[in-house]
C-alpha cells in the first residue's frame, strides 16, 4: 500500500527520481500545501454545469463539469467572442476525449462563427460565406 492511495493525489516533487537517474528516498510525509485534485474531464453538453471547490486559504475555483460554450479569439484580427461549441474535432493527446467529447486544453473544437461573422461584416462592409466555384478555379 503506497502514500498515493492512503493519501491521495500529490503535486510534490518526492515521487520524481534524482538528475543522476536514482531514486529518492521518502524522508517525510506529504503535506496538505501539497494536494492535488481529479481533472474535471469537462464534458460538451447542453445541460451546463459548473461547481465551486474550496480551495487553499478559503478561496474559491468554479470546476466546469458540462459546457457549451466558450470565448474564443481570431488571433489575426485581435478579436474575442462568447460562442457556442459545436464539436471537438480532434485531440493529439488521445482519441478517446474525441469520442466522449471531452473539453481539454489544446483540443480542436468546431464553433459557432456568427459573432465573428457579423463583427467582420460592420467593421469591413463585406460579408463572409463560402467559397464559390469561381473562386475556387
Amino acid at each position: 500500500c503506497s502514500l498515493e492511495t492512503l493519501m491521495g493525489i500529490s503535486r510534490d516533487s518526492l515521487h520524481k527520481r534524482r538528475a543522476t537517474g536514482g531514486r529518492k528516498k521518502h524522508w517525510r510525509k506529504k503535506k496538505k500545501y501539497e494536494l492535488g485534485r481529479q481533472s474535471a474531464n469537462t464534458k460538451l453538453s447542453s445541460n451546463v454545469a459548473v461547481r465551486k471547490v474550496r480551495v487553499r486559504g478559503g478561496n474559491e475555483k468554479f470546476r466546469a463539469l458540462r459546457l457549451d460554450h466558450g470565448n474564443f479569439s481570431w488571433g489575426s484580427e485581435a478579436l474575442t467572442r462568447k460562442t457556442r461549441i459545436l464539436d471537438v474535432c480532434y485531440n493529439a493527446s488521445n482519441n478517446e476525449l474525441v469520442r466522449t467529447q471531452t473539453l481539454v486544453k489544446n483540443a480542436i473544437v468546431q464553433i459557432d462563427a456568427t459573432p465573428f461573422k457579423q463583427w467582420y461584416q460592420t467593421h469591413y462592409g463585406v460579408e463572409l460565406g463560402r467559397k464559390s466555384k469561381d473562386e475556387e478555379a
